[in-house]
């Protein structure tokens, strides 16, 4: 299993922050994903540009401070982690993804891809936080 985690201060207030990452419906904002699904108020779906699904299983939500999953695909399988902090009119996140990869081949890249899309993911977020209106 592989550890990686980015925490990161985001210029909103923790509500706004913690709707947009777990509003699935409105991942729009994500420059990896094509579309997402909701299966049930506890599974979604995110496809990646090329199609790619990875299932996702929520395991606790104590909004607005913890949201943590399970997710599962073909290359890999862990747990997700995301806590959140209000910091005055800002929100200080620390995300942590656990990892294994299914395929022995896979397993040397898995951490460099994993910081590679935690910190697009935060990238992404905080474009998109800019570009909102009442972003604080």
């Amino acid at each position: 299993m592989v550890t990686s985690n980015i925490k990161a201060v985001l210029p909103c207030e923790i509500h706004r922050v913690w709707e947009m990452v777990t509003a699935v419906e409105g991942y729009f904002w994500r420059g990896d994903l094509s579309k997402t699904e909701v299966l049930d108020e506890n599974r979604f779906v995110e496809y990646t540009k090329g199609g790619y699904p990875t299932y996702f299983t929520v395991t606790k939500m104590d909004p607005p401070y913890c949201l943590e999953f399970d997710m599962e695909n073909s290359n890999m399988y862990g747990h997700w982690t995301g806590r959140f902090a209000p910091e005055g009119d800002e929100t200080a996140v620390d995300f942590t993804e656990q990892v294994t990869a299914k395929k022995f081949y896979l397993r040397p890249f898995v951490k460099r891809y994993l910081q590679k899309q935690q910190a697009q993911f935060i990238a992404d977020l905080k474009a998109h936080l800019d570009k909102t209106p009442g972003r604080r």
